[in-house]
């Protein structure tokens, strides 16, 4: 099979023809050129109002960087035409299908690069296909462009709020998703995780959609909760069962280093030592040497042990389907944990009280919705800021 007949197979133009393909061998590697020519009597059209017209003159040749085959650079070689459109008044160079604008990259190159950007870094992608960092960042950057142009902001019901870090120090990125069932997608990415940031969002998201919306997990960031009660008093705000046992676990850590600091001064703190993962995780999740040693800590009369009980009898509020039951237990769990002398676990539950009816609003959804996958979509952004890894940042 020849070289042309693979590229009218691929990508074949209504209005060109390929004309001679030439191997070369040009900067140490060889390349395979490709030149273009327009069809005879084919009008050209104008790449702003897209009318054919006639030819006003010729540039000179471009050079685009087409797929690559069996690992040979291809080149497409084609001298632009300028239309005199009329309705435009002025000589504009023609539309072509294979690139846009005034790209050095095809767009069936764009994409390829940009799929195998979401699998490797842009570094290795860059070093496989004999290319550099920033001709992949352009092409994703490209095909991201053309993603958000294009897409449907129609239908959306759900949304789930939250951040990532993504630099040293206290450098958030705010990141709102649409979480419906069957379409589960990023919308929105805002620097910061202040009330102006999540405020941008739901200026640039509109009135009439936020109208629409049923349901916004998010977090107890008081900067969020304020603002989805400004511009979403519709939709019913969902604290995420997520967040608020990892609250729970950051609260039975902060015991337990208390505790070993006051043990340290009497010379036993042996006694907690490597039991972090012991009192985080789950009883059904530990091992067997982490069983022993958890039989052996639920004997002692300590702070932490009290803690862990406290956070573990929390999980059975999961269990519940009425939220009139929830909240019921929720208040019963609250007053035995006020009656305690665990400052961390009184604050947790001091702070689960003043959001009673937002973490209710988890069982009166039905349960059927919470920033789990929120948290999963988290983990790919953060993967993928990764993966942008070069000479400079996005």
């Amino acid at each position: 099979m020849h070289v042309k007949t693979l590229l009218n197979h691929v990508c074949k133009h209504q209005s060109f023809v390929y004309q001679a393909i030439t191997l070369t061998h040009t900067g140490g590697r060889d390349t395979i050129e490709v030149r273009i020519e327009p069809r005879k009597n084919g009008a050209p059209l104008c790449s702003i109002c897209g009318r054919p017209g006639p030819v006003h003159d010729c540039l000179p040749p471009r050079r685009c960087n087409f797929i690559p085959l069996w690992g040979i650079a291809v080149i497409f070689i084609y001298a632009m035409r300028r239309v005199d459109c009329r309705h435009c008044g002025r000589p504009v160079v023609e539309r072509v299908p294979w690139i846009e604008g005034k790209q050095q990259h095809t767009t069936y190159y764009a994409l390829f690069l940009a799929r195998w950007a979401r699998r490797l870094s842009w570094q290795e992608v860059a070093n496989v296909f004999s290319t550099n960092w920033h001709s992949v960042f352009s092409a994703v950057r490209w095909v991201v462009e053309y993603g958000l142009k294009h897409r449907d902001l129609s239908g959306i019901r759900s949304l789930g709020i939250d951040e990532i870090q993504y630099s040293k120090g206290h450098k958030y990125l705010t990141l709102v998703y649409q979480i419906d069932n069957g379409c589960r997608r990023l919308l929105w990415i805002g620097k910061e995780r202040t009330e102006q940031s999540i405020a941008g969002f739901f200026s640039w998201y509109g009135i009439k959609r936020c109208r629409k919306l049923r349901f916004i997990c998010s977090d107890m960031w008081k900067a969020y909760l304020k603002a989805i009660a400004e511009y979403a008093p519709r939709a019913m705000n969902i604290l995420d069962r997520f967040h608020i046992v990892a609250n729970l676990n950051r609260a039975l850590d902060l015991v337990r280093r208390q505790e070993v600091s006051r043990l340290q001064v009497n010379g036993k703190e042996a006694v907690l030592t490597k039991t972090k993962w012991i009192l985080l995780k789950r009883r059904k999740k530990l091992t067997r040497r982490q069983r022993s040693r958890f039989h052996e800590l639920m004997e002692c009369n300590l702070r932490s042990v009290r803690a862990y009980i406290m956070k573990e009898s929390f999980q059975h509020i999961w269990c519940y389907l009425l939220p009139t039951r929830a909240g019921r237990f929720l208040d019963l769990w609250c007053r035995d944990v006020m009656r305690s002398n665990i400052e961390p676990m009184k604050k947790m539950a001091n702070q689960l009280r003043s959001h009673r009816e937002l973490i209710l609003n988890y069982f009166r959804a039905r349960r059927a919705l919470s920033s789990g996958v929120v948290e999963g979509m988290n983990n790919k952004a953060k993967l993928t800021s990764r993966r942008h890894y070069g000479s400079e940042a996005i």
